[in-house]
């Protein structure tokens, strides 16, 4: 039965990708299916989600008024075996198609909506699954108790089962079904990408450092750099301190230790008992501070040659840093950073 526009008009219709297909509902009907003509008009978006039949995806279109009949759908996989072309995602089709061109537009991919999340870097884990949650619907306790069964997300051996620093900032596709553990697993294996592409497993044992460590080195570059130009300049700072067995004294890692974000740090902040606190504890914290991206990364691999010591970001909203290696000058940009900030 034809459907009006008028009835169909805004339809979201939830369609399934043909794993099974069902042709034995439509063979045994004699007569020709029902077909519209043409390439339709207006629009409709449809879900192609996995786990339904080729007839129940053309029921569906029909009850949109897609296709005039399951059956003329049907029959245009059949003809044109696209029974296993079809692919999970909401494309973009018309009212009162013919069912071949409604087959075309579903086979192309410009058709296709991408709905998609965008982690920014440096986001710390709490973060980035509320930035997952907000951004896909799929509710926060589902991304957090994918978290907590870290084999769940196939982490490399050396994260030591925290997924803090492993899940790679980058814009992702949400594809129909995903679950929070899928799109988890999903940030985890961009981090293998990246971490193969800038040789971190090869690389960190040359700066004496775990792979773990490594990726903590870039989360506190990640945290402490204004513009991607100053992380090796960063780095270098962490390597030196290092070298004397000093403590980094690095503000990130106070602020991730007290779970918030600012750039005034207290002498009382400074006394917070946890393993995260730099000032009271000499070497890098247990592990990152944050998700840091490929160029954070690159740097903590390789650090910038100088003997630097300080580096203050004297003007945080134009991302000036400036670095020193005399405590006079480090003094003196602290108190650039001061007047900045309006504690002078």
């Amino acid at each position: 039965m034809r459907r009006t526009a008028a009835a169909v008009a805004g339809a979201l219709a939830l369609v399934a990708a043909a794993v099974a297909y069902g042709v034995h509902e439509v063979v045994t009907q004699p007569d020709k299916a029902p077909d519209y003509t043409g390439g339709g008009s207006g629009t409709v978006i449809v879900e192609i989600t996995p786990g339904a039949s080729a007839g129940e995806i053309g029921r569906t279109l029909e009850r949109a008024g897609v296709v005039a009949s399951t059956q003329s759908f049907v029959e245009q996989v059949i003809t044109r075996s696209k029974e296993s072309s079809l692919r999970p995602g909401r494309y973009t089709l018309r009212r009162r198609m013919a069912a071949a061109e409604a087959l075309d537009l579903l086979l192309a991919p410009a058709s296709k909506v991408m709905r998609t999340v965008t982690v920014p870097e440096g986001l710390r884990a709490s973060e980035v699954l509320h930035t997952l949650a907000d951004g896909t619907g799929i509710p926060l306790k589902d991304f957090t108790e994918a978290v907590a069964e870290p084999r769940r997300l196939r982490l490399p051996a050396y994260a030591e089962g925290a997924a803090e620093g492993f899940l790679f900032p980058a814009t992702y596709e949400i594809e129909p079904g995903m679950s929070a553990a899928d799109l988890l697993r999903k940030m985890v294996a961009r981090f293998r990408v990246a971490a193969a592409k800038v040789k971190l497993e090869e690389l960190a044992p040359r700066l004496n450092l775990t792979p773990k460590q490594a990726v903590t080195v870039a989360s506190i570059v990640q945290a402490e750099g204004g513009v991607p130009a100053d992380y090796p300049k960063i780095a270098r700072v962490v390597y030196n301190r290092l070298a004397r067995g000093a403590k980094l004294e690095m503000d990130s890692t106070v602020n991730y230790a007290l779970n918030r974000h600012t750039l005034k740090v207290s002498t009382e902040d400074t006394r917070v008992g946890s393993p995260y606190n730099t000032y009271a504890r000499a070497g890098l914290p247990p592990g990152p501070i944050g998700n840091p991206g490929e160029s954070a990364l690159v740097a903590a691999l390789h650090p910038a040659a100088g003997t630097w010591y300080w580096f203050v970001t004297t003007d945080p909203r134009r991302k000036i840093t400036k670095f020193t290696d005399k405590e006079a000058e480090f003094r003196k940009y602290r108190e650039e950073l001061n007047r900045y900030l309006g504690t002078n």
